[in-house]
């Protein structure tokens, strides 16, 4: 689970404006987060086969979120890819 710090931080990060906390490059943000902590918790527990299906879940539902940015705003789509480190 991340923690609290974490994740605000990775809110600040992308926000667009001061209270930005639920829009789409935030959801993002805290979903890539959520994908490194589960990529660690995997490699030290490579029998976890739910933590598994959890993690390609949330890395199917970030790239539709991805998607979906991509197309209101290219610019910004661009920008939170380099921002976050996420290759596409």
């Amino acid at each position: 689970m991340i923690s609290t710090e974490k994740k605000q931080a990775a809110i600040k990060s992308v926000q667009t404006h001061k209270d930005d906390t639920g829009g789409s490059s935030a959801q993002v943000a805290i979903m890539t987060e959520r994908i490194k902590e589960l990529t660690e918790h995997l490699k030290v527990n490579k029998k976890d086969f739910m933590a598994r299906r959890g993690l390609l879940q949330l890395v199917g539902r970030r790239r539709r979120l991805l998607r979906y940015i991509a197309k209101r705003n290219p610019e910004g789509y661009k920008k939170l890819l380099a921002d976050l480190g996420i290759r596409r």
